[in-house]
């Protein structure tokens, strides 16, 4: 798998699947969104590429108080790395690409920079500051959009978010099942990686 840093550089991928999100944690929503590309990018002879974030958007926005990250970057790419993901692209998540919209984001970068042809994303996945909806018109007029339904275990709506708040209370058991895999025994707090270029 290869790994980028920000849109410098990159080469010229062969009908790239996408997909975007934070993925902290790689649990089994995600996994379950993850296996979708490959099998997307493989059946249309393509690659697949994850583009996640660092450090986490909260930081960023300033809501990261009381954040419990589940994973470092080091470990989300290996758990991406198991699953066969062809290419993985580090987004600086700084305050310029905070300020994007959803359709500038998409054109300038999903379509201009890496020619994606399908996006696949999860049921409730929004683009950039101003939230577009990844089936909304303007985007769905571009690329071919594939959407994955919510993942539940015993019941429980898989999630970042409902992971944290198992590990906060302390059942290490329930949060790794939703996981799927073991997760760090501290709290993560997510500083930023200063090898990162700038957002441009």
């Amino acid at each position: 798998m290869n790994v980028f840093h920000g849109f410098e550089d990159l080469p010229s991928f062969v009908r790239p699947a996408v997909t975007v999100g934070s993925y902290d944690g790689v649990h089994r929503g995600h996994r379950a969104l993850i296996e979708r590309l490959v099998a997307e990018a493989r059946a249309q002879g393509g690659e697949s590429i994850v583009l996640t974030f660092e450090p986490h958007p909260r930081i960023t926005l300033g809501r990261a108080e009381g954040l419990r990250l589940l994973t470092t970057l080091d470990e989300k790419i290996a758990l991406l790395a198991e699953l066969g993901v062809d290419h993985v692209i580090v987004i600086p998540f700084d305050k310029g690409f905070s300020a994007l919209s959803g359709r500038e984001f998409v054109e300038r970068y999903l379509i201009g920079r890496l020619g994606a042809g399908t996006l696949v994303a999860g049921y409730n996945h929004r683009f950039g500051h101003d939230r577009l909806a990844c089936d909304a018109p303007e985007l769905t007029a571009k690329m071919r959009v594939v959407k994955v339904d919510a993942c539940t275990v015993d019941g429980v709506r898989v999630s970042s978010t409902a992971i944290r708040r198992l590990l906060d209370a302390g059942d290490r058991a329930g949060a790794e099942r939703l996981a799927g895999h073991p997760l760090p025994e501290h709290p993560r707090t997510g500083g930023v990686n200063n090898e990162l270029k700038p957002f441009k």
